[in-house]
């Protein structure tokens, strides 16, 4: 065997040894986030692929079925580090300690403003006539930011609708049994309500103008008494959402068993639609949005307008700043560390 022939091949054992020692005690770190998502894909993958073990973590899981009975479970230390919504996670940075350390998708087009199947041409056709109707959505979440912004575009104001607060699940129902006319969802409930009801989109957040980020969040004081295990755990996100953008007839198929254990069953070409319409973002993409070296990032105006819109509609009296909870020290952290950098940007 020559020389050059060794050093590959030992080149080769190198690559394909774990990033911890088998031997080294994984470590716990509790994760939360909401079932049958999106953007909760990742974590499920990264299980089933068995990539928490490679960096030496040992996921414990905690879901909800909103953005703010989530945050406020962070106050008693239940979870660690986790995903919700942007308007939750603005929430949690101004009751809860909580830093936004990523963000794991834009699903401005994944929120939206629907309506009834035999009200939708009615309403699309003249949105005046959405004035003095009643709105079921979910109080201060992305899908709220959604319809509020849709509302704008359409002239007219939160004060000239009545928004009922109730849970998506109640939502679902109260359209399916024509006992709702316009409702404000987020994906996938907007493809069940598609396709099990007939109901139709009549705006998204993206119609009305509105970013809408999805985050990736942790307490503050994990992050300073932990912050490689945060590192950590943001690269196994971003591997799982890279090799699902790469693999999409896999990751498809691992997405319609997880939606299943949420309780969510929509047809295949709904799951393509969550992956043709969601932007995610890489390392790379991570570095550039979050970037402040020439002032407010992106992430920053985008955080600043949800804020003003919390502020606006009540949900809390002074937003943070965006510089004061949105941090991009642990994506630097990835990409500075050699094993963790190529960890996150592996697509295999």
């Amino acid at each position: 065997m020559s020389t050059l022939f060794k050093k590959v091949a030992a080149a080769v054992v190198l690559a394909s040894l774990p990033l911890v020692s088998s031997a080294q005690a994984a470590k716990e770190i509790k994760v939360s986030y909401q079932p049958a998502l999106y953007w909760a894909l990742p974590f499920y993958i990264a299980t089933e692929k068995g990539w928490w073990a490679e960096l030496g973590l040992k996921p414990t899981f905690s879901t909800f079925p909103a953005g703010v009975p989530q945050i406020a479970a962070s106050a008693s230390k239940s979870w660690d580090v986790g995903g919700t919504g942007s308007v939750p996670a603005v929430l949690g940075a101004a009751r809860f300690n909580l830093l936004t350390i990523g963000i794991q998708n834009d699903e401005s087009q994944g929120n939206a403003l629907m309506a009834r199947a035999d009200k939708a041409a009615a309403y699309a056709a003249n949105p005046a006539l959405i004035k003095g109707q009643t709105i079921l959505l979910t109080a201060n979440s992305t899908g709220d930011y959604a319809v509020q912004s849709c509302l704008a575009k359409y002239g007219l104001k939160k004060a000239d609708v009545s928004m009922k607060n109730m849970g998506q699940a109640e939502i679902i129902s109260a359209l399916s049994s024509n006992n709702a006319e316009l409702v404000g969802v987020w994906a996938p409930n907007i493809y069940t309500l598609e396709e099990k009801a007939g109901a139709k989109v009549l705006c998204t957040g993206k119609d009305g103008g509105a970013i809408v980020p999805g985050a990736l969040v942790v307490r503050a004081d994990y992050a300073k008494e932990n912050p490689q295990d945060v590192a950590r755990f943001l690269a196994v996100f971003m591997r799982a959402q890279k090799w699902a953008s790469a693999n999409r007839k896999e990751a498809v198929a691992m997405m319609k068993k997880f939606y299943e254990q949420g309780g969510v069953m929509i047809s295949e070409a709904s799951m393509n639609k969550e992956f043709d319409t969601r932007p995610v973002f890489d390392l790379a993409a991570h570095l550039r949005i979050m970037d402040r070296s020439k002032g407010a990032s992106e992430v920053d105006g985008w955080f600043t307008k949800i804020g003003d819109f919390m502020k606006a509609a009540g949900s809390i009296q002074e937003p943070p700043a965006a510089s004061k909870f949105i941090t991009d020290e642990f994506v630097k952290m990835v990409n500075a560390d050699p094993k963790l950098r190529e960890f996150a940007n592996r697509s295999n």
